[in-house]
């Protein structure tokens, strides 16, 4: 359930509307010449009847979600693709992301989940009955890689069925956000260069796939051509992971950086206590849905990062003590893009979320601090430190319901592991 309840954010929004004598004055024939012969600044009145008329429309309402919801539309790409993957059996309608266990997606992703299972076993045998009969050092390790490699087909159920209903209601919120940033600014919240960076996501991930398991089974005397078929919706998974997250992130930093202008520049305009309050609320609404995304994410992405930990470490081992011991090789050149791979997925995840909280509360806050408070009645003031304290009371970050928080930061924690560890492999 949201924390900025629709009701909460319409009695703000109420509060801002003209009262009753002023609205049937506004509807009057009288209009004209009430603003010609009083003191009220035309264009602020103006303001106040397009206010009022956009107060009609309800985040609610499907037909309206729908029309202002352009991030999904942007990024619905994406989406569809972990759909076809049969990872996040997610459908529109009406304006909401939804998932049901009785959907055509959910059938789907339980038929293809059980086809690809069998060709995962089947490959997943051969490479144990390899680890076991192998002598070579190298082929030992590329052996436990291709394993790992394996693992993350048997968690779907668990990181993708498992949170569906987390994950629509996160996409549904951002329908819900833009209908109520279209109420208080005016404008349509849009993410210019978006789409266009989705499309080359989306292609780059699927061809990044096929090509690197294409080499493999080109180097690799005992990969198989075959067995790409167990590992291609595996590694698009795992690319397709970190594109959604870094499309997360951006939406949101472009989100914040659109709220953080208009609030400047109504500022400006019309500086009061009741805009100012619906601001704070406007801003909350997004503040929650970037917390919403590590909880809806959370044991995706916990497991995401724990797996690229241990794929580091083990690239990362193995391509020095194969060069130490043997020298160079083509087969270690396969440990360090391994390790540069995973390095660089987790990286973008960390820097991503980062680069979002960074500027969540930047614009907002050093507007709210260059308002001449003598200026302004006591409301206003006291609207202000309402607004400072909920920045300072709900900081926007990226929490995995507890287990870690993503950011640069862990970047650090996983390389005092990799130098902790490596001593005791």
């Amino acid at each position: 359930m949201d924390i900025i309840t629709e009701k909460e954010f319409d009695s703000a929004l109420d509060s801002s509307m003209l009262t009753d004598d002023m609205q049937k004055l506004l509807k009057s024939e009288k209009r004209k010449k009430f603003i010609k012969n009083s003191n009220h600044n035309p264009d602020l009145m103006e303001r106040l009847t397009m206010r009022a008329k956009r107060a009609k429309l309800k985040s609610r309402h499907g037909q309206t979600a729908e029309l202002y919801d352009q991030f999904y539309r942007d990024h619905k790409l994406l989406l569809k693709l972990f759909v076809i993957l049969g990872v996040m059996p997610l459908a529109r309608q009406a304006g909401r992301v939804t998932f049901s266990w009785k959907s055509y997606q959910m059938y789907y992703a339980l038929v293809f989940y059980v086809l690809t299972t069998l060709v995962v076993l089947k490959v997943g045998s051969e490479r144990i009955k390899l680890l076991h009969t192998t002598n070579e050092y190298d082929e030992y390790i590329y052996a436990i890689i291709f394993i790992l490699f394996l693992l993350p087909h048997f968690w779907i159920p668990y990181v993708g069925w498992g949170v569906a209903n987390q994950v629509a209601h996160y996409k549904s919120m951002w329908g819900t956000f833009q209908v109520r940033y279209y109420r208080v600014t005016g404008t349509t919240l849009v993410f210019p260069t978006l789409k266009i960076a989705i499309i080359i996501l989306f292609i780059g991930c699927v061809l990044l796939s096929i090509l690197f398991l294409f080499s493999l089974s080109q180097l690799l005397d005992d990969f198989l051509l075959w067995h790409t078929t167990a590992y291609f919706h595996i590694i698009t998974m795992i690319n397709m992971n970190a594109a959604l997250f870094y499309i997360n992130s951006k939406g949101t930093k472009i989100a914040s950086k659109s709220l953080s202008d208009c609030f400047k520049k109504d500022m400006r305009i019309e500086c009061n206590y009741i805009m100012i309050k619906q601001y704070r609320l406007l801003w909350l609404n997004l503040s929650e849905i970037l917390q919403a995304l590590g909880n809806a994410y959370a044991r995706t992405y916990c497991t995401y990062c724990l797996f690229m930990s241990i794929n580091i470490t083990i690239g990362s081992y193995g391509a020095l003590s194969e060069i130490l011991e043997f020298g160079f090789s083509y087969k270690v050149l396969g440990l360090v893009v391994l390790t540069i791979y995973c390095a660089s997925l987790l990286f973008i995840i960390c820097d991503c979320a980062q680069s979002a909280t960074s500027v969540m509360a930047e614009g907002v806050q050093s507007t709210l601090l260059s308002l001449n408070l003598l200026q302004l009645d006591v409301q206003t003031q006291k609207e202000i430190d309402h607004f400072i304290s909920a920045i300072e009371l709900n900081p926007p970050v990226v929490n995995l319901r507890g287990y870690a928080l993503i950011n640069r930061e862990l970047l650090t924690a996983v390389n005092f592991y990799l130098h902790y560890i490596h001593p005791f492999i």
